[in-house]
């Protein structure tokens, strides 16, 4: 029987952080002991063009170097996306899908056409709240964190405090975390 992987599949625009936070959610992963990938998916290579990013999670080493087909979790960061067929290719009946959206459950669930398990948080406006930029990646990890148990938020406050503390003052470290927090406080789900 094939090892169990836990596989997401992110669908944003290029400019709007999924790439990052797709690495940094494989690196606050790794660093609770977990086997990892992450890896970009481009069409054209410009500012605003739909893009994919993958992660892979297991307790046991990944063999499988492919995209990801069936994802156990869909993240969206561009809620103008929503309704694009690629969406919903090859998920399952318990995929979880997680919104950056200010619209309700209802209507996601109803431009996607799944029943499934919706996640939604206002990623971009807690963003721009919080650290006065709409790249909504670490309010998303906070809400991965929440919904899903892959990552904690103690190793994606970990993550962001490495990652951005090498470039940015503590107070944009901060700023990142709160909205992080924030991300894992305020997501919604139904069921």
């Amino acid at each position: 029987m094939p090892a169990k992987y836990f596989e997401i599949r992110w669908h944003a625009r290029a400019g709007q952080g999924a790439k990052s936070a797709s690495q940094m959610l494989a690196e606050a992963a790794l660093e609770m002991g977990k086997y990892v990938q992450s890896f970009p998916e481009y069409g054209a290579e410009r500012t605003g063009a739909p893009m994919k990013a993958f992660n892979r999670i297991a307790d046991v080493p990944i063999l499988v170097h492919s995209s990801v087909e069936s994802p156990d979790v869909v993240i969206v960061i561009d809620d103008t996306m929503l309704g694009h067929p690629d969406l919903v290719t090859g998920v399952k009946e318990d995929t979880i899908f997680i919104v950056n959206t200010t619209k309700d459950i209802e209507f996601v669930k109803e431009k996607l056409g799944i029943s499934g398990k919706i996640c939604v948080v206002p990623a971009t406006d807690i963003a721009l709240e919080e650290i006065k930029r709409g790249i909504p990646n670490t309010v998303m990890l906070g809400a991965i964190a929440k919904v899903t148990g892959a990552i904690t938020l103690e190793s994606a406050e970990k993550r962001i405090r490495k990652t951005f503390g090498k470039k940015f003052s503590e107070e944009i470290v901060e700023a990142n975390i709160r909205a992080l927090r924030r991300g894992f406080e305020e997501v919604k789900c139904n069921g």
